[in-house]
Protein backbone atom coordinates (compact mmCIF):
# COMPACT_ATOMS: atom_id res chain seq x y z
CA UNK A 1 0.00 0.00 0.00
CA UNK A 2 1.67 3.22 -1.34
CA UNK A 3 0.34 6.79 0.12
CA UNK A 4 1.19 10.25 -0.05
CA UNK A 5 -0.19 12.71 2.47
CA UNK A 6 -0.27 16.54 0.78
CA UNK A 7 -1.66 19.65 2.68
CA UNK A 8 -2.66 23.00 0.20
CA UNK A 9 -1.64 25.16 1.99
CA UNK A 10 -3.80 28.15 0.47
CA UNK A 11 -6.80 26.27 1.49
CA UNK A 12 -5.59 24.50 4.88
CA UNK A 13 -6.85 21.16 3.08
CA UNK A 14 -5.29 17.94 3.13
CA UNK A 15 -5.09 15.22 1.02
CA UNK A 16 -4.37 11.23 1.02
CA UNK A 17 -3.75 9.80 -2.08
CA UNK A 18 -3.17 5.62 -2.05
CA UNK A 19 -2.38 3.64 -4.35
CA UNK A 20 -5.40 1.43 -6.66
CA UNK A 21 -7.20 -0.23 -4.59
CA UNK A 22 -6.40 1.46 -1.53
CA UNK A 23 -8.21 4.93 -1.81
CA UNK A 24 -10.78 4.68 0.82
CA UNK A 25 -8.10 4.74 3.08
CA UNK A 26 -7.24 8.43 1.86
CA UNK A 27 -11.14 9.38 1.60
CA UNK A 28 -11.87 8.00 5.63
CA UNK A 29 -8.09 10.06 6.86
CA UNK A 30 -9.35 13.39 5.07
CA UNK A 31 -13.36 12.87 5.84
CA UNK A 32 -13.22 10.77 8.84
CA UNK A 33 -10.28 11.30 10.83
CA UNK A 34 -8.85 14.65 9.79
CA UNK A 35 -6.91 16.43 12.38
CA UNK A 36 -8.51 14.46 15.37
CA UNK A 37 -5.48 13.49 17.74
CA UNK A 38 -8.39 11.98 20.27
CA UNK A 39 -9.68 9.73 17.45
CA UNK A 40 -6.07 8.61 16.60
CA UNK A 41 -5.41 7.59 20.13
CA UNK A 42 -8.67 5.65 20.42
CA UNK A 43 -7.89 3.95 17.10
CA UNK A 44 -4.11 3.70 18.52
CA UNK A 45 -5.68 1.94 21.58
CA UNK A 46 -7.65 -0.45 20.00
CA UNK A 47 -5.12 -1.64 17.62
CA UNK A 48 -2.78 -2.69 20.67
CA UNK A 49 -6.03 -4.32 22.52
CA UNK A 50 -6.87 -6.27 18.81
CA UNK A 51 -3.50 -7.58 18.51
CA UNK A 52 -2.94 -11.29 19.26
CA UNK A 53 -6.97 -11.85 19.78
CA UNK A 54 -9.63 -12.83 17.74
CA UNK A 55 -11.52 -9.63 19.05
CA UNK A 56 -13.02 -6.89 16.16
CA UNK A 57 -14.00 -3.55 16.80
CA UNK A 58 -15.98 -1.62 14.81
CA UNK A 59 -16.13 2.65 14.18
CA UNK A 60 -18.76 4.43 12.06
CA UNK A 61 -17.57 7.64 10.84
CA UNK A 62 -19.39 10.47 9.30
CA UNK A 63 -18.91 8.37 5.79
CA UNK A 64 -16.82 5.43 6.43
CA UNK A 65 -16.89 2.85 8.86
CA UNK A 66 -13.68 1.26 10.17
CA UNK A 67 -13.16 -2.58 11.25
CA UNK A 68 -10.35 -3.21 12.90
CA UNK A 69 -9.23 -7.32 13.28
CA UNK A 70 -5.96 -9.01 14.41
CA UNK A 71 -5.90 -10.16 10.42
CA UNK A 72 -6.89 -6.98 8.93
CA UNK A 73 -8.59 -3.68 8.31
CA UNK A 74 -11.40 -2.66 5.98
CA UNK A 75 -12.41 0.64 5.29
CA UNK A 76 -15.85 0.42 4.01
CA UNK A 77 -18.47 3.10 3.30
CA UNK A 78 -21.57 3.35 5.14
CA UNK A 79 -23.78 3.00 2.40
CA UNK A 80 -22.30 -0.72 1.75
CA UNK A 81 -22.91 -1.64 5.14
CA UNK A 82 -26.52 -0.90 4.57
CA UNK A 83 -26.80 -4.33 2.37
CA UNK A 84 -26.51 -7.67 3.80
CA UNK A 85 -23.89 -9.97 3.08
CA UNK A 86 -26.77 -12.02 0.82
CA UNK A 87 -27.33 -9.45 -1.03
CA UNK A 88 -23.47 -7.69 -1.82
CA UNK A 89 -22.38 -11.19 -3.01
CA UNK A 90 -25.55 -11.03 -5.78
CA UNK A 91 -24.69 -7.18 -6.33
CA UNK A 92 -20.74 -7.76 -6.59
CA UNK A 93 -20.24 -5.33 -9.46
CA UNK A 94 -21.14 -2.31 -7.07
CA UNK A 95 -17.65 -2.81 -5.67
CA UNK A 96 -15.75 0.13 -6.24
CA UNK A 97 -11.95 0.81 -5.38
CA UNK A 98 -13.22 4.30 -3.84
CA UNK A 99 -15.77 2.06 -1.88
CA UNK A 100 -13.52 -0.41 0.41
CA UNK A 101 -10.04 -0.92 1.02
CA UNK A 102 -8.54 -3.95 2.96
CA UNK A 103 -5.08 -3.70 4.44
CA UNK A 104 -2.96 -5.84 7.22
CA UNK A 105 -2.91 -4.33 10.82
CA UNK A 106 0.48 -3.24 10.98
CA UNK A 107 0.25 -1.83 7.61
CA UNK A 108 -2.42 0.19 9.15
CA UNK A 109 -0.77 1.44 12.03
CA UNK A 110 2.53 2.08 10.46
CA UNK A 111 -0.26 4.54 8.06
CA UNK A 112 -1.70 5.82 10.38
CA UNK A 113 1.69 7.29 12.55
CA UNK A 114 2.92 8.12 9.09
CA UNK A 115 -0.65 10.45 8.97
CA UNK A 116 -0.41 11.71 12.77
CA UNK A 117 3.65 12.95 12.10
CA UNK A 118 2.01 14.44 8.86
CA UNK A 119 -0.76 16.61 10.47
CA UNK A 120 1.12 17.59 13.52
CA UNK A 121 3.69 19.21 11.14
CA UNK A 122 1.54 21.45 10.03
Amino acid sequence: MDYEFKKNTLEGTYHANFSMGHEAMGRWLVEDVAKNTDLLAEIYKQIALIKNTQDEWTLSGKVMTLVLSDQEVIVQENALFEQSDEEFEEDIHMYDDECISVCGLEDFEIMLQSWEAFINRF
